[in-house]
């Protein structure tokens, strides 16, 4: 167990359980608080409890390089999961026991893990090294084995450093039994932005982003002692702090997200693993209701998605059902997933999704009868029309939470720049090599409150393991939410799966760099 002062108890705890644990630990002598096991036996009670078919799905992926042929002549070296991008489709039913065995190819040294992104699973399952499981080592196999007991889109990809930039993630659908819905197909639509292989790769991006603007920092201003946060080099620079910057990009401005939408300058957008020019084709008839089920796999870049010619209904969102909403176009943070319905016209329409703020987009393509090849770069009108974040919606009454005042409220303030790239919560960046120190502790059983506080000027979408939180009295239930610059955003749960969870950003780039917490339950 890792010491914890008390001043990090007081900055971990809510108002309800402060008082008590400062009786405990003492005045002088404060003990460090004990944190359940991510494996003890009130995982295995809980697991236990999950409603369970009994059956068991296997599946074996393997994280190797791959040469990625990503569509009109553009073919990368990256990494990837059974060497396609995305990884071949996964759908089980709910309630059954997932069995996923991951063999590690990757070159030299290099470890790695699989996250079930959104899924809530036992806590030894989550994926997370050092915090959930030892890495996955090179030539190396682990199996994960869990009952996954909740509908719903999802998708899994690494945990470790910036390997979620990279090719290495896979949807994975989880069937109602008692599908409520009434459509007559699917299509799961994938969304990434990629420069792996082409540009550069994610190390060389997370290189320049935290040690560029340090030294851009040193020239400026001269020792450490007096270093200040500047502002990003602006078209105008010099030669050389141009060729220093060729993944940073600056002036990514959108009137959703605010000045700074995004911190990586991509040279393609992805849908389905396909660029724009030479995009992936979904084919159906005229009058049929699709469900899209969109998720957001990219590092760096929130997406405002339309179907040109068409409205979207919303049905659900991080795979719980809200409210249904007609919509023009519905903005996906990554992270995010959404399942729309669309009834489809007849023609060739395109499936755009516009990079928020970097004024470029990706494209696949709805064909249910002749027409013409859109350009490209087309912008259908509905980009325009009326584009819903999860702030705006409801949760359907069957998952909504009961009304409850909480029993603990947590403050989760965001904080860093652009400038220092210091990014880290509550002003901790996390430390992988002391995890369990400054944990935000809950108790098995509360009602949890977290207030994130947004201290920062750019957006950050949030997100927790192992859990769904609910925005709000009756907003949506979530496990990955957007928080605008300088603002604040409440969400409830209930601790009802023990463990220890991350706590993160999922701008990659952010998470990396420091903007993450271990949420532990308290034995």
């Amino acid at each position: 167990m890792n010491s914890i002062n008390r001043r990090t108890v007081l900055a971990g705890l809510g108002a309800a359980g402060t008082a008590g644990l400062l009786a405990a630990c003492g005045k002088d002598t404060p003990t460090p608080p004990a944190l359940l096991s991510p494996n003890g036996s009130q995982v295995n009670r809980v697991e236990r409890k999950r409603s369970s078919t009994g059956r068991v799905r296997s599946l074996n992926v393997t994280a190797a390089p791959a040469t990625l042929d990503l569509g009109g002549g553009v073919r990368a070296k990256s990494w990837a999961f059974n060497g396609q991008i995305p990884g071949k489709e996964v759908r089980i039913s709910a309630g059954d026991t997932l069995a996923a065995e991951l063999s590690n190819q990757l070159p030299g040294s290099t470890t790695t893990s699989i996250h079930w992104h959104g899924i809530s699973l036992r806590s030894d399952m989550d994926g997370v090294p050092p915090v959930t499981q030892s890495p996955v080592r090179a030539g190396s196999q682990f199996t994960y084995r869990f009952v996954a007991d909740k509908p719903g889109t999802y998708f899994f990809h690494p945990h470790v450093g910036i390997q979620v930039d990279r090719g290495m993630y896979t949807p994975l659908i989880i069937e109602d039994p008692t599908e409520p819905l009434s459509y007559d197909d699917e299509w799961v639509v994938v969304l990434d932005d990629w420069l792996d292989g082409v540009t550069g790769t994610p190390d060389d991006v997370l290189a320049e982003l935290t040690h560029h603007m340090s030294s851009m920092d040193m020239k400026s201003t001269g020792p450490a002692s007096s270093r200040r946060a500047l502002a990003p080099a602006s078209p105008s620079a010099s030669s050389g702090d141009r060729a220093s910057s060729r993944f940073r990009l600056s002036g990514a401005a959108s009137p959703l997200l605010g000045r700074e939408a995004g911190d990586v300058n991509y040279p393609y957008h992805l849908v389905n693993g396909r660029v724009a020019t030479d995009p992936d084709v979904y084919s159906g008839k005229p009058g049929k209701r699709v469900r899209l089920r969109i998720i957001n796999a990219g590092a760096d870049t929130a997406y405002r998605v339309v179907l040109g010619g068409h409205k979207l209904t919303i049905t659900h969102t991080d795979g719980f059902p809200v409210e249904h909403e007609e919509v023009d176009a519905v903005l996906v943070a990554m992270g995010e997933r959404y399942d729309v319905l669309v009834t489809l016209d007849d023609g060739v329409f395109p499936l755009v999704a516009l990079a928020e703020g970097k004024d470029v987009s990706g494209m696949a393509l709805v064909r249910t009868g002749s027409g013409a090849l859109p350009d490209p770069a087309v912008r259908p009108g509905e980009l325009d029309g009326r584009t819903v974040s999860a702030d705006q919606l409801r949760a359907s009454d069957a998952v909504r939470l009961e009304a409850k005042d909480p029993d603990q409220v947590v403050r989760v303030k965001l904080t860093g720049s652009m400038g220092q790239y210091d990014w880290a919560i509550n002003g901790r960046r996390f430390d992988m090599a002391d995890p369990t120190s400054n944990p935000l502790l809950v108790q098995e059983g509360q009602r949890v409150q977290f207030d994130f506080l947004n201290a920062t000027n750019m957006w950050h979408p949030m997100h927790l393991h192992g859990h769904t939180y609910q925005l709000g009295d009756s907003g949506p239930r979530k496990d990955t939410t957007i928080v605008l610059p300088r603002s604040k955003v409440s969400v409830v749960f209930d601790a009802d799966n023990p463990g220890q969870w991350m706590l993160h950003c999922h701008n990659a780039y952010h998470s990396e760099a420091g903007m993450m917490a271990l949420v532990a339950y308290g034995a």
